[in-house]
């Protein structure tokens, strides 16, 4: 079994660069990381020296990232993962510095969604130079589409250490890694896809004082502000640039006895399934996988191989979503 760590970062592919991280800066907050690289925007939350990487290209999402402990570590998840039928590439030295790690693999899931594991991904000890207060304190989790959650709960049960917090009926899994209610959550979805970002806040007033900043500055809510029963977090979704999903969220659950946990299911179309609170439920926006150039090496698992590279350069995105 792959012992992940921690969640790393999301590479997002944009058309218009310099809109999204004015986005990413003036109205989420995080700070652009240095050192420059062409094409590439860094952008920052905590001691991580980015946890969102704004790629210029095509819109859409490139990959997610996840830890593990050492090289040592991600060899022998490479090694698994070639045993069991995945074909990984590994990420050459140029890759690995723009992810500011010693070294990564690249693969898909079962759904085509793009997934890298990387060791020695970079701290930075001094405060994040936040560009307006948003009270962000970590980037929480990132959530994923998939067309069958229960499979996807096998992929990610089965080859790592993720557990299961609890379901949203078949619409929804929600993972953890650690005593955090979820790093990870799996959305139902027609294709593979990131579901959305999301940003703890120090403080429930926090997550109220953003909802009227954003609509202040005329961005979409897509939900919210509404407390979700599962994870007990107050929650804020908004829309940015080329269909990126943020959410804001405040008092998330943690899990400490995971003998003691019962995973709870959640009928979706039961009031206050979603939003205890009873306030309206939406779609948000999925940002949908990039699709590979026909030149990139080819990386499939053993039931989809719909996503290939790992810095696409070209490819139509294919619309998803996810169900609450």
């Amino acid at each position: 079994m792959i012992t992940l760590t921690d969640i790393a970062y999301v590479r997002s592919g944009v058309a218009d660069l310099g809109a999204a991280v004015r986005f990413a800066t003036d109205i989420v907050g995080l700070e652009l990381a240095a050192p420059a690289e062409a094409g590439v925007a860094h952008l920052r939350a905590d001691h991580r020296h980015h946890c969102l990487a704004l790629v210029e290209g095509p819109s859409g999402v490139i990959s997610s990232g996840f830890t593990v402990a050492d090289s040592d570590a991600l060899a022998a998840a490479e090694t698994e993962l070639e045993r069991t039928g995945f074909r990984v590439r590994r990420g050459d030295p140029v890759e690995a510095r723009s992810r500011r790690a010693r070294e990564f693999i690249a693969f898909d899931d079962p759904f085509g969604n793009r997934l890298e594991l990387v060791s020695q991904q970079e701290t930075i000890t001094r405060p994040v130079a936040f560009t307006r207060p948003a009270g962000i304190t970590e980037f929480g989790h990132l959530c994923l589409d998939a067309a069958d959650v229960h499979e996807a709960h096998r992929f990610w049960s089965t080859r790592f250490n993720a557990r299961v917090s609890d379901w949203i009926g078949d619409a929804a899994c929600l993972l953890r890694i650690d005593p955090v209610h979820h790093k990870l959550a799996v959305f139902r979805g027609d294709r593979p896809g990131l579901c959305h970002m999301n940003f703890q806040v120090a403080t429930i007033d926090d997550v109220f004082r953003n909802w009227h900043f954003l609509i202040e500055h005329g961005v979409e809510i897509e939900m919210g502000p509404g407390r979700h029963p599962q994870s007990t977090a107050v929650f804020l979704y908004f829309q940015g640039p080329e269909g990126f999903t943020y959410e804001y969220s405040f008092g998330v659950r943690r899990i400490e006895d995971d003998a003691a946990w019962v995973p709870r299911t959640f009928d979706p179309d039961e009031a206050g399934s979603i939003d205890m609170w009873l306030g309206p439920v939406r779609r948000t926006t999925s940002q949908p996988q990039l699709q590979p150039a026909s030149t990139e090496p080819v990386s499939t698992g053993p039931v989809s191989t719909e996503s290939t590279s790992t810095e696409p350069v070209s490819g139509e995105p294919v619309s998803s979503g996810r169900t609450a």
